[in-house]
């Protein structure tokens, strides 16, 4: 029997066109809006690595799909090598939440029991404080365990290597600054007792064991454990930056022993987008146990602690709106990084710097702006064309730019960084250069204290004693706490 031959009337076949022209167009749309959300992404950035303000890699998701990526400036700088998308950066404080998630591995695998005191797993540490503080108060920052500075200058410590306990020997016989529980108070040497539990309970070091149960079955290929001594290929050196805004320096070293499990992993913003996403599955963790990580525990600043999570709301740009994130921060010698997760959108912001000063919230607070489009503060500080200006072409000039385009052409003023600009003058011996900008800072910023009083600063060093007790005692008009003010009108005036 011939089969019949389905055939679609003239009307039917011109709709099905037609929605596939619709879906067509949507998908060009969506492909044209990410572009331009890259291309507004990459100018944003990029006004701050030509001002010297961010030096490292950047990784944007949207939607669970990478929309830019991009390496700026130097990896290392005295040999000339650029940071990419792969090069490898110390990525400090980030490395908590691999802790907790390798804590939470041992709990789902019911080696661990969140509220039972840690002298159920650590018999040699301390009684005293090993049965009053639980798995969940450290990773929730809740322990009350004291931290290296109450004890020692961390740089005293921070060349040497150390084992693990014996890390935790520095601290563990002391008193706890609070009872477990009472209050959050961030505690790096709380995540270091976590990275020894890890070693008791799988038998493994703590490096092993981030490397078979996270890295290797993800295929972050890129991570691991840092350690001084190895060589190891794309490997960021860090910075840290002068007064002046081209001037770079070496960062103290530091043993990677000495952050542990606390901060010593290193990897890439390609990498941890990999780790991202893989939280939106079970691979690693179930769902039961991976939510557990964003949860809402403790309050902390601007939102509330997890398990190696900041968890909460963040503003969308300088919109009136927010949005739900998971959040956590890295900073250690020569090295600022950041990640945010969007769940609500899978969407990713990754910023991962070897310049310590990079302001990677205020730049992660714009990218969501864009991402959302949201208003959001496209412009850069005043402070670092000024300083330009005036090495190149004086103060005269400098002024007159100055007058002509403060507030407009993708300018904003702040007193903070014109501060810093002239203290790099004064630092440098170019008083002239100083002073101008102080009195810059005073026209500018009339009602803030800051101005007066380092403007004060640099009147005492002229000797001009008389001017300098004007400007100080204005500074405390305007912010009666300036204990730097009080301090030098109590010396003045016993003199």
């Amino acid at each position: 029997m011939q089969q019949s031959k389905k055939t679609f009337n003239k009307p039917t076949l011109t709709k099905i066109l037609f929605a596939f022209t619709l879906l067509n167009l949507g998908y060009e749309l969506a492909q044209a809006n990410k572009t331009e959300k890259a291309d507004r992404i990459d100018q944003y950035i990029g006004r701050y690595a030509d001002y010297g303000k961010f030096n490292g890699s950047i990784l944007v998701a949207d939607n669970g799909q990478v929309i830019y990526k991009k390496g700026f400036g130097m990896a290392n700088m005295e040999w000339d090598i650029a940071n990419q998308t792969d090069t490898k950066f110390r990525i400090a404080s980030i490395t908590k939440q691999f802790t907790a998630m390798l804590i939470m591995q041992l709990v789902a695998e019911s080696k661990l029991e969140l509220h039972k005191p840690i002298s159920t797993y650590l018999p040699d540490y301390p009684k005293k404080n090993a049965e009053r503080i639980t798995i969940h108060h450290l990773l929730t920052h809740t322990s009350g365990t004291p931290m290296f500075d109450d004890f020692l200058n961390y740089r005293d410590i921070e060349r040497d290597r150390y084992k693990p306990e014996e890390l935790l020997n520095i601290f563990a016989h002391a008193d706890l600054k609070f009872t477990p529980g009472e209050k959050y108070a961030y505690s790096n040497e709380g995540y270091n007792i976590l990275g020894v539990i890890i070693e008791k309970i799988s038998n493994k070091s703590y490096q092993q064991a981030l490397q078979d149960k996270i890295f290797t079955p993800l295929k972050m290929h890129n991570s691991g454990y840092d350690v001084n001594h190895i060589i190891l290929k794309k490997r960021a050196s860090g910075y840290t930056k002068g007064y002046v805004r081209n001037q770079y320096f070496n960062v103290n070293y530091i043993d990677m022993s000495i952050p542990y499990s606390a901060g010593s992993i290193y990897s890439t913003v390609e990498d941890l987008f990999i780790w991202d996403q893989s939280l939106y599955t079970d691979i690693l963790l179930p769902k039961k146990f991976r939510d557990l990580l964003f949860g809402k525990y403790i309050p902390a600043p601007r939102r509330h602690y997890g398990y190696g999570w900041f968890n909460g709301p963040m503003q969308i740009g300088t919109s009136n709106k927010e949005a739900e994130i998971n959040i956590h921060g890295g900073g250690i010698n020569g090295f600022r990084t950041l990640i945010t997760r969007i769940p609500a959108t899978k969407s990713t912001i990754i910023i991962l710097s070897n310049l310590e000063s990079a302001p990677v919230y205020e730049m992660t607070n714009s990218i969501l702006g864009i991402l959302n489009d949201k208003p959001y503060n496209p412009k850069i500080s005043i402070a670092y064309t000024m300083v330009d200006l005036v090495e190149k072409h004086g103060i005269q000039e400098a002024h007159e730019y100055y007058q002509k385009v403060n507030d407009t052409y993708g300018y904003y003023t702040d007193v903070n960084e014109i501060n810093i600009a002239a203290y790099g003058f004064l630092h440098a011996d170019k008083i002239k250069e100083a002073e101008f900008l102080f009195k810059l800072n005073i026209q500018a910023f009339p009602d803030s204290f800051i101005s007066y009083d380092s403007y004060g600063e640099l009147l005492l060093m002229l000797g001009k004693k008389s001017q300098a007790l004007e400007n100080y005692k204005k500074s405390i008009e305007l912010n009666a706490n300036n204990r730097n003010a009080l301090r030098i009108l109590k010396e003045l005036s016993e003199k």
